[in-house]
């Protein structure tokens, strides 16, 4: 099906006489005849439920309607998109490992990969997602695991060159991993330029109301583990914790990543999403492909007017020809990007903090991708932990401000920011 179509009627096909929307299956447990019965899920040796840390019925459905939209094998949902990530990668690596990331992702994967799983022994080299195919080569060690990067970083818009990003990584044998939270499925689709699993925060765009938060794994099924099996021990050998399964051989590249990250890592972590909140996020999924058009109508339309601006030192917004990352643009994101769009005053941190003050249709939130409009300081608040250095590294500087676009008229954005910015 069409990925519009598959929105709407994705993941769920009812029965006669069944419900017509995805049924909240509200329980924590299962109730089965027999002993034997339950053992036979435990082993992985039939399909069900049992408890809903695990896995629930609700939750499914919205994975497969998902996974169905990004053109996957299997997928699962987490409690949050930083769930997510660190799920996708604690699923490869463990103490002693390596990952190679871009720079510019968003400051909690930053903080996450940077200094989180640090601690637990797990180092990372950050690359500019611009460099060289040499320099990306350069960055890769022998312990290395994974490759980390977001199509459209948050906030600093860069636009992740996929193929050149995926090169590397299958040279090294290890898989490529890639945020895609920002262009949704919808307007780009990763596993078509060469990734091997795709992240969301389902609380962004594919909600789309601040409703609900919520994350997604998805796995294209491609990348063969055991042909790498000494790098990937913890898919490839017997896990003792879980029956002495080793997931690589037992549900193949289709299914070895999400199996082993919900039999393992969602069982001890437990970072579930709630039947309610797939429910919501499924609303969200129904008119994704709608609301994205008109997400990228208002951020193009904003973009432009910001860009003629005196008062404006720079935009970025890959939409824009003058962006560095309109070539990449017009590869991976044909349809457009999304709504948000970054933006430095030529006042610098004074003049964002004026500006911001003086909004009145756009709220000041740590959020984007709503239907409402929202803006947010990034040095002030969401980043505030890293330096001014750190800032600048990672494409958010004091004066940049993020722009969330919503669905409202475009007209009546322009002229909101218009009025901060004869303030300023």
């Amino acid at each position: 099906m069409n990925r519009d179509t598959i929105c709407v009627q994705g993941g769920y096909t009812p029965g006669n006489g069944e419900p017509r929307q995805i049924p909240i299956i509200q329980s924590t447990t299962f109730k089965y005849a027999t002993s034997e019965d339950m053992g036979k899920l435990f082993d992985l040796e039939a399909e069900g439920y049992f408890y809903s840390r695990l896995q629930n019925p609700t939750c499914d459905l919205v994975a497969k309607k998902i996974c169905e939209l990004e053109g996957g094998t299997a997928a699962m949902l987490t409690s949050s998109g930083q769930a997510a990530n660190f799920f996708a990668l604690f699923n490869i690596c463990e103490a002693g490992d390596h990952i190679v990331a871009s720079s510019t992702i968003y400051g909690g994967t930053f903080n996450l990969i940077s200094v989180t799983m640090k601690k637990m022994g797990i180092e990372a080299t950050f690359v500019d997602p611009l460099c060289t195919e040499e320099e990306l080569d350069a960055a890769f060690r022998p312990n290395t695991k994974v490759v980390f990067g977001e199509t459209i970083a948050n906030p600093a818009l860069t636009v992740l060159d996929i193929e050149k990003f995926a090169r590397a990584a299958h040279a090294h044998g290890v898989p490529l991993v890639v945020d895609n939270t920002f262009p949704t499925p919808v307007n780009c689709r990763p596993f078509e330029w060469g990734a091997d699993i795709v992240t969301h925060s389902t609380t962004k765009y594919m909600d789309g109301h601040g409703a609900v938060l919520g994350g997604a794994i998805v796995d294209s099924g491609r990348f063969d583990w055991m042909a790498y099996a000494e790098k990937f021990p913890g898919l490839c050998t017997p896990d003792e914790s879980y029956h002495g399964i080793t997931y690589a051989e037992r549900f193949g590249k289709e299914g070895a990543f999400i199996t082993k990250a919900t039999a393992q890592l969602m069982r001890d972590f437990g970072s579930m999403q709630s039947p309610m909140n797939a429910y919501m996020l499924n609303l969200g999924l129904e008119s994704l492909h709608v609301r994205m058009q008109r997400h990228c109508e208002n951020g193009m339309a904003v973009a432009k007017f910001l860009e003629a601006h005196p008062k404006v030192a720079y935009v970025n917004y890959c939409g824009l020809e003058s962006s560095p990352y309109h070539a990449l643009a017009q590869k991976y994101l044909p349809k457009g990007s999304c709504g948000v769009v970054s933006f430095g005053l030529a006042g610098g941190r004074e003049a964002a903090s004026t500006f911001m003050r003086e909004l009145k249709l756009a709220a000041i939130e740590t959020h984007v991708a709503d239907a409402r409009t929202c803006c947010l300081n990034p040095a002030s608040s969401t980043h505030r932990q890293m330096t001014d250095e750190q800032l600048a590294a990672a494409g958010v500087p004091a004066e940049l401000v993020r722009m969330s676009c919503g669905l409202e008229s475009s007209e009546d954005l322009i002229a909101d920011i218009a009025q901060a910015l004869e303030k300023v």
